[in-house]
């Protein structure tokens, strides 16, 4: 008896470059005070009013199968949302309630993946991606982006990856990079995908945490809405991680064919919460900018305390809830130097080889605690890399 390969090769080989976070919250669990500045997972939980409104949802009934594309009135809501936020005209028809953006990232890449066909993803990148890209059958194959750029991606180094290749992955703005994707990048990016017939699926799950410049959702650029296929979420902007609650935007044909997969996977997402989804939308961009603000913050309070020095950079945290911070001074991987931080501070950072190999040298930083841990800690950070550099 043997398990399938696509289960058993899932994950690829070797380490997958998060034993830093893992420790750190074996030292939690052990009962260790450690500052946890790892994942995006909001210091501040789900409003009130919207666990109220999934309670009453819950209570009035709303427990039992729910329509699998999603109830019509919430995928009016999401179309509503995003036809104002983008420009581009879009129904109902256009959407698909998910289990979350991480169904959707797996959904839309069997939608337009066979096995064994290459499918493109940048680096650094959020950890799943290469893996929810084999669990497709699909070969991911990576387009490195440059900390001299900012990590925006050149459209040429992806023109080189994309003989043969059937669709490109990014993500705007970038988890870990915090980097928001210029309309430059944006149109680059765009005539690669038309020149090779690619698919471009956008992960926008931190479209409203943008602190520099804008949000363009490729999809609005001309004629690509029709190649494009838009996967977010409510677990950033509404801090609804554990509800487990997204969509997919796309074409009517793909969102149809998806129905089809969502009948024999998920089997839809429950009806409570649902309408929970459907009360925190009907809030406005009010609920949405409270939610964010607090990153907002600290984020200007990271620029201030890392102007008072010169051995840690900041690459230009435009947009999501993370700094990537550059600690090549030190002489250290980003590996080594989360390790030894963790080991003589109980700070525990993200290395950035845990996104791949372009951010190699650096470390990712989540704003997720209050602001004055946060700048004790980020202080902390600051002093141990000058006292590094200047030992090496």
């Amino acid at each position: 008896m043997q398990l399938s390969d696509r289960i058993t090769q899932l994950t690829g080989d070797g380490s997958d470059g998060w034993d830093v976070f893992y420790r750190s919250r074996q030292m939690v669990a052990d009962g260790e005070p450690v500052i946890e500045l790892t994942i995006g997972e909001h210091d501040v939980r789900t409003d009130p009013s919207i666990l109220e409104a999934m309670h009453k949802a819950a209570l009035g009934g709303h427990t039992g199968y729910a329509m699998v594309p999603g109830i019509k009135s919430l995928r009016e809501a999401v179309a509503s949302r995003i036809q104002k936020r983008t420009g581009v005209p879009t129904t109902y028809e256009n959407v698909l309630i998910s289990a979350g953006g991480q169904a959707g990232l797996f959904a839309a890449h069997t939608a337009v993946c066979n096995p064994g066909d290459r499918a493109l993803y940048l680096d650094p990148y959020y950890t799943t991606y290469p893996s929810t890209i084999r669990g497709t059958a699909a070969v991911p194959v990576v387009v490195h982006t440059h900390a001299e750029d900012a990590f925006q991606p050149r459209a040429e180094d992806i023109d080189a990856e994309s003989e043969g290749a059937t669709s490109l992955l990014i993500n705007s703005p970038n988890n870990p990079t915090g980097t928001v994707y210029s309309r430059q990048t944006l149109d680059g990016i765009a005539d690669v995908c038309k020149r090779h017939d690619l698919w471009l699926i956008s992960d926008e799950v931190y479209d409203t945490q943008v602190w520099e410049g804008d949000h363009v959702s490729p999809r609005a650029l001309p004629d690509m809405a029709e190649r494009t296929i838009v996967v977010s979420s409510m677990s950033k902007s509404h801090a609804m991680t554990g509800s487990r609650i997204g969509w997919i935007c796309a074409p009517k044909e793909v969102i149809n064919r998806l129905i089809d997969l969502a009948t024999n996977t998920t089997y839809g997402v429950a009806g409570f919460i649902q309408d929970a989804t459907e009360f925190a939308l009907s809030q406005g961009a009010e609920l949405e900018d409270k939610v964010a603000e607090p990153f907002r913050r600290r984020r200007l309070l990271a620029k201030e305390i890392l102007a008072q020095q010169n051995t840690v950079g900041l690459i230009p945290a435009q947009g999501a809830m993370y700094l990537m911070l550059d600690i090549r001074a030190t002489g250290l991987s980003g590996e080594e130097f989360a390790n030894k931080l963790l080991d003589t501070h109980m700070i525990a950072v993200m290395p950035g080889e845990s996104f791949g190999t372009a951010a190699a040298g650096h470390i990712r930083v989540a704003m997720t605690i209050d602001d004055e841990r946060f700048a004790a800690a980020l202080n902390t950070l600051c002093e141990f890399a000058k006292d590094i550099a200047e030992t090496t």
